[in-house]
C-alpha cells in the first residue's frame, strides 16, 4: 500500500512519529490526510503547515474515534489508511494507579479496536484498506520502568496479529510499528535501556514506515537489533530474564 492518491488518518499526529508520518503521507501524494491528537493547538499548527484536516481527538474514547473517521470521510471519502499511533508513557509498576492502567489500556489497545470496528466492514466491502498500529519494542522485549506501558504495548502487538490473521487475505493490510528509542516528546531527556542501540529521529522512522507499508510487511522495526533480541528471548526465556535483571541493575542500580 502506497499513500499516493489515498485517504489517510494519523492519530497522535501533533508531534513525534505521528507528525512525521503525516508529513510523509502528504509528501507522497495522499489525496487527503486527517490528523488527530488531544493537543488541539499543536495539531492545528501541523495541519496548517501540511494542508491536513485537524480533528482534535481523545483516542481513549470510542465515540471520539467514530467522530474522527466520520469527519475524515465527510471531507475526503472512505479511509484507505488508518495509522493508530497515539500513545502515552508514565512510570510505575504494579503499584501504578488504576486510572493509569486504564488509560494505558484504552490508548494502547482499545483505540485500535475502536478504529477497526468502524473501518473493517467498509474495507472488506471495497476489498482494500490498511491498518497500521504503533506498539513498541517494549511490547516485544519488556519495558524497564513502566509495567502498564509494556503490558499494553504487548497486547497491542497481539491485537495486530489477530487483525492480520483475520483479514490479511481479504484485502486489508496490517502492520505494527515497534520502535525502540526515537527522539520524541516521550523520550527527550530520558535516556534508558531503550537507547542502548542509538536514538533515531521521527523522520527516519517515517521513511521506514512508508517502505514497510509498500512491501506490506507486518512487523516494522526502527532498530533491526530488536529482532535479534526477540529471538534470544524466545529461545531461552530464563536466560533472557536474567540478562534483563542485569541490565536493570546496570542502569538503575541493584534493588535494595
Amino acid at each position: 500500500m502506497h499513500p499516493k492518491g489515498k485517504v489517510c488518518v494519523v492519530t497522535g499526529a501533533a508531534s513525534g512519529i505521528g507528525e512525521a508520518v503525516a508529513r510523509a503521507f502528504v509528501a507522497a501524494g495522499a489525496r487527503g490526510v486527517a490528523i488527530a491528537d488531544v493537543n488541539a493547538e499543536k495539531l492545528a499548527k501541523v495541519a496548517g503547515e501540511i494542508g491536513a484536516l485537524a480533528v482534535p481527538t481523545d483516542v481513549s474514547n470510542e465515540a471520539a474515534i467514530q467522530a474522527l473517521i466520520a469527519a475524515t470521510e465527510a471531507k475526503f471519502g472512505p479511509v484507505d489508511i488508518y495509522y493508530s499511533n497515539a500513545g502515552i508513557s508514565r512510570p510505575g509498576m504494579e503499584d501504578a494507579s488504576d486510572a493509569d492502567w486504564d488509560l494505558n489500556w484504552r490508548i494502547h489497545v482499545l483505540s485500535h479496536v475502536f478504529a477497526a470496528r468502524v473501518l473493517v466492514p467498509g474495507m472488506l466491502a471495497r476489498g482494500s484498506g490498511y491498518l497500521l498500529n504503533t506498539a513498541s519494542a517494549a511490547g516485544l522485549l519488556t519495558s524497564m520502568n513502566s509495567m502498564a506501558y509494556g503490558v499494553t504495548k504487548a497486547a497491542g502487538v497481539s491485537l495486530a496479529e489477530h487483525l492480520a490473521i483475520q483479514y490479511g487475505d481479504k484485502g486489508i493490510g496490517v502492520s505494527v510499528l515497534c520502535p525502540q528509542s526515537v527522539l520524541t516528546g516521550m523520550t527527550s531527556g530520558r535516556p534508558g535501556a531503550a537507547s542502548v542501540d542509538g536514538v533515531m529521529t521521527a523522520d527516519e522512522v517515517a521513511k521506514i514506515v512508508l517502505e514497510a507499508m509498500e512491501a506490506e510487511r507486518f512487523m516494522i522495526l526502527s532498530h533491526p537489533t530488536v529482532h535479534e533480541y526477540e529471538q534470544r528471548k524466545t529461545r531461552d526465556r530464563n536466560r533472557w530474564l536474567t540478562g534483563m535483571r542485569r541490565l536493570r541493575n546496570k542502569i538503575r542500580g541493584a534493588p535494595a
